[in-house]
C-alpha cells in the first residue's frame, strides 16, 4: 500500500512511529484471518488522538525537543495530560484549547499526510513532526477502534 511510503516521507524518517522499509518485513508478523498484520495498525476504523499544529517548523521541533527531553529520549511514552499542556501551550489549531484533543475520527476524514501518520502510529505513541498542507504537526495516539 501506499500509505507507509508517505507516512515515512511526511514523518521525515527520524523512526518513530511504525514505518516500513518494504521487502518481506512483514512476512513475519502474526496475521489474523483478513491477511493484515495482527497488532492493528492500519487495519482500524476509527483513530482518537491529539495533536499540535504549528505554522512554523520551528515552533512544532521546540514542541518536539520538550517532548525528547521529557519522555522520549528515555523511550517512555508521553503522558496525554502532559501532551495536552505543550498543546496548550504551542499548538495553533482551535483543538489547542482541548489539549489538542482531536476525539475519534474515521479513516477519510483527515488530509493526506495526517491520516496517514495517524492511522499508523502505534496507541501511546508519538509521531515525529511532520509536515501537512495545514502546516507542521505532531500526533499522539490514543486509541484506535473498528
Amino acid at each position: 500500500m501506499g500509505k507507509d511510503s508517505k507516512a515515512k516521507e511526511s514523518s521525515s524518517g527520524k523512526g518513530k512511529g511504525k514505518q516500513s522499509s518494504g521487502g518481506d518485513e512483514n512476512a513475519s508478523k502474526g496475521k489474523g484471518k483478513s491477511g493484515k498484520a495482527a497488532d492493528g495498525l492500519g487495519t482500524c476504523t476509527y483513530v482518537k488522538a491529539r495533536h499540535i499544529l504549528c505554522e512554523k517548523q520551528g515552533k512544532i521541533n521546540e514542541a518536539y525537543k520538550k517532548l525528547e527531553d521529557g519522555w522520549l529520549s528515555n523511550g517512555d511514552k508521553v503522558p496525554p495530560a502532559e501532551f495536552a499542556k505543550l498543546a496548550s501551550e504551542y499548538s495553533e489549531c482551535p483543538s489547542g484549547k482541548k489539549g489538542g484533543d482531536l476525539g475519534w475520527f474515521p479513516r477519510g476524514k483527515m488530509a493526506g499526510p495526517f491520516q496517514d501518520v495517524a492511522f499508523s502510529t502505534p496507541v501511546g505513541a508519538t509521531s515525529a513532526p511532520f509536515k501537512s498542507t495545514h502546516g507542521y504537526h505532531i500526533i499522539l495516539s490514543e486509541g484506535r477502534k473498528n
